[in-house]
């Protein structure tokens, strides 16, 4: 009874197995007959012996692991090779022998003063020479009637980094493979920036499992299948003949990485077409600018620290420009500068400078764009503007400042504005394009408007991010611009509502170059 049982057994798994061989695809059964002998073999092994492309080989490879046929591992591998730095230190020496021995050549003494005369290195040479050449015991610094001098006293010996760079000098190496010398040598050039260079390699191999090598064993020759029915294949009666390739929807496919636009341009693009839909019209403006249309227009006093507010480039050559076409202009924002014009300020009550206007500058931010708007002979009252601009600034860079970035300017101009309305619109900003789930306005300052406010919002896992300023354009502004009628004006950085709208934390991320983020972004 129990041999009966034995045998229906192994009849019901050989049935069993020769069912999942004939469901298995074409390039599975090659890769089983390719790795039959139970042995770990790689990726290119696999491709050698089976004559595929590598992207067939990996995708077998991944089916059979996917059915406990195969196991797949994978080893990383790290190439070193000689960086820029490696390169010329290999050409001319490492900058602490030439010191040491142009010191030793010179007598073994010198003052420290002449240590860049005597080894021909650049200062900044001689302080890394020396900085390496003390921590190696090649070099000694003396004291002697107030004087500092540098002493070697014999020939340097060659060190583990010395020997690496010349080991590398004539073909790349595997970390792995390297020496206890030659290690500890990579382990002195980590420290020194663009020596070595590395690249980690991954190399996949296959094994097959007891289940797939007791397939393999059925694999006695490859069938050519056809994936495609033609017309001539079923009027001739053919198709009966011909092995059909079977498929299997559920089995796993490689990656695709389809080309799409990158996800922060994707925004700023979407944001143009919102505001396009909500009747706003783009403004546009040059990225040199006057600093007469990004400061005086804008009432920001030449001898004022309110100037301070934005840093500034300055262009170098040429620094200054013509602005003869706007001379009836500068004349009315000269005159409210000095004692207010026509406006019923007093002004600032300083001399203006003509000059200082003509300074040619990378603009700091967008709202000279709606000064030249609001000059703009296509102007239209009532009227919304709006622009998305690169602006530059001197920051230091951090998580949140980079020293260029992207502004959304907008204003309107309408005979019935009020500052709830300005509110009004600074709230849709950050909650609709955002995503925000809160917004709180405080009190700010700028010197071309009043009242002014700045907004904030929040956002789960994000928390509050500051997105700028606005307010309402004093007088000093709109009069000698010609504009008589309210105009409420904001600049918001553009960067930061991207970040909180897609949950990133550091301004950086915009412009990263890591595939594997811009990658997993979402086609929208």
């Amino acid at each position: 009874m129990n041999h009966a049982n034995s045998q229906v057994e192994t009849s019901v798994a050989n049935l069993s197995q020769s069912q999942e061989y004939k469901r298995l695809h074409r390039l599975e059964r090659m890769l089983l007959l390719a790795a039959k002998d139970g042995k770990r073999a790689s990726m290119d092994e696999l491709k050698d012996k089976t004559r595929l492309l590598p992207a067939s080989v990996s995708r077998a490879a991944l089916w059979l692991s996917s059915k406990d046929l195969a196991k797949i591992d994978e080893e990383q591998r790290t190439t070193i090779s000689l960086g820029s730095e490696g390169e010329k230190f290999q050409q001319k020496g490492f900058p602490e022998r030439i010191l040491s021995e142009a010191v030793l050549k010179a007598g073994g003494k010198i003052p420290l003063e002449k240590a860049s005369e005597v080894s021909g290195l650049s200062k900044e040479e001689v302080n890394i020479a020396l900085g390496w050449a003390r921590r190696k015991n090649w070099l000694q610094f003396l004291k002697d009637k107030g004087r500092t001098f540098l002493s070697v006293e014999k020939e340097p010996v060659i060190d583990d980094d010395e020997k690496l760079i010349s080991f590398l000098s004539k073909s790349s190496a595997i970390v792995n493979e390297l020496d206890a010398k030659l290690t500890e040598g990579l382990r002195i050039l980590a420290e020194r920036p663009d020596v070595i260079v590395r690249s980690v390699n991954v190399r996949r191999f296959l094994t097959l499992t007891l289940s797939g090598l007791n397939l393999a064993r059925q694999v006695s020759g490859i069938v050519e299948e056809l994936s495609q029915l033609t017309p001539e294949l079923i009027t001739s009666r053919k198709w009966k003949s011909v092995s059909l390739r079977k498929y299997d929807i559920k089995a796993p496919v490689s990656s695709v990485w389809p080309g799409k636009k990158q996800p922060y341009k994707r925004f700023l693009d979407e944001l143009k077409l919102k505001l396009v839909a909500l009747g706003f019209k783009e403004m546009e403006g040059p990225i040199v600018e006057f600093m007469f249309f990004n400061c005086d227009a804008l009432y920001m006093p030449q001898d004022h620290p309110a100037r301070e507010i934005h840093d500034i480039y300055y262009v170098k050559k040429p620094s200054r420009g013509d602005l003869s076409d706007y001379s009836a202009l500068i004349r009315k924002v000269r005159e409210t500068h000095e004692n207010g014009w026509e406006t019923g300020s007093r002004g600032w009550g300083y001399k203006f400078s003509s000059e200082e206007s003509k300074r040619l500058i990378l603009r700091s931010q967008g709202t000279p764009l709606s000064v030249r708007m609001l000059i703009n002979e296509e102007l239209e009252i009532p009227g919304k503007y709006f622009s998305i601009k690169r602006c530059y600034r001197p920051d230091v860079v951090d998580r949140t400042h980079l020293t260029e970035f992207n502004q959304v300017e907008g204003i309107v101009v309408s005979p019935n504005l009020t500052f709830r309305d300005l509110l009004g619109v600074l709230e849709k900003f950050a909650l609709e394009v955002a995503g925000a789930e809160r917004v709180r306005f405080k009190p700010d300052y700028f010197p071309f408007t009043e009242p002014s406010v700045e907004l904030a919002a929040y956002k789960k896992d994000v928390g509050w991010l500051e997105f700028g300023g606005a307010g309402m354009f004093r007088p000093e502004v709109t009069l000698p611009l010609g504009i008589k009628a309210p105009v409420i004006a904001w600049g918001l950085g553009v960067d930061r509502l991207f970040m909180m709208n897609a949950g990133i934390n550091d301004i950086r991320n915009l412009f990263t170059q890591d595939l594997e983020w811009l990658r997993k972004q979402k086609v929208t």
